[in-house]
């Protein structure tokens, strides 16, 4: 798909998607706090952002802020997590980073791509969640449900699960510069409606421009 429909298509999914969840918000719980936000991406890697919402409540109460989390035992922080996949190396990375954060940067977290993937157990898809969702920046978060989705709608090849790639191919269009609500709205999407194993075409708001139920040769009209 050209620029230049990729460009329209985009412009239909936010519209439609915005009348479909008008509150687009992050599914977890950092209660605004740049740092939670930070810990708790972290952790979220190979794990439901519910179960990140019910561990990180007794990480927090124990480990308030970003100085208390990066003087702690890494070994009573993996303790903590445990119920969370690799959660020893997610445990030293969160400790690690929370003493880069307070060291080299007074204890706030950076606000560009570069300084984030600095940090210890920091991706792009963390870096992208904290510049949208924080600085209100522009962000591509590409998780597993915003690579489906955009992948049965035909901006790029459903085989292609590289999230750099896609990155890179939706950042060719200006749909993303407001931050990261067209992703939380695409996530939200991906979850309830668009799933991985059983999409729900028949009360899909997409459906009549999805690549994917439409055919391999369907494109928007001119």
């Amino acid at each position: 798909m050209n620029r230049t429909k990729r460009k329209r298509l985009l412009a239909i999914v936010r519209e439609r998607l915005s009348a479909h969840y008008p509150e687009a918000k992050c599914a977890l719980n950092y209660e605004g706090d740049p740092w939670r936000l930070l810990i708790m991406t972290r952790l979220s890697a190979q794990c439901t952002d519910a179960r990140v919402n019910e561990i990180c409540k007794e990480l927090f109460a124990k480990y308030p802020d970003c100085e208390a989390l990066a003087n702690a035992d890494v070994e009573d922080v993996a303790r903590i997590i445990r119920p969370i996949g690799l959660f020893r190396m997610k445990a030293a990375n969160i400790v690690d980073a929370s003493r880069e954060v307070l060291l080299r940067f007074g204890g706030r977290v950076p606000s560009s791509m570069d300084e984030l993937l600095s940090l210890p157990g920091v991706g792009r898809k963390t870096a992208n969640l904290i510049i949208g969702d924080i600085y209100e920046g522009p962000a591509v978060v590409c998780d597993t449900h915003f690579m489906t989705v955009f992948a049965r709608l035909g901006m790029y090849p459903e085989k292609l699960r590289d999230a750099d790639k896609i990155e890179k191919i939706m950042r060719d269009t200006d749909e993303f510069l407001d931050g990261a609500e067209l992703c939380h709205r695409v996530v939200t999407f991906g979850r309830e409606v668009c799933t991985a194993r059983s999409p729900l075409c028949g009360s899909c708001p997409l459906s009549d421009i999805c690549r994917h139920r439409l055919g391999k040769e369907a494109e928007l009209d001119e």
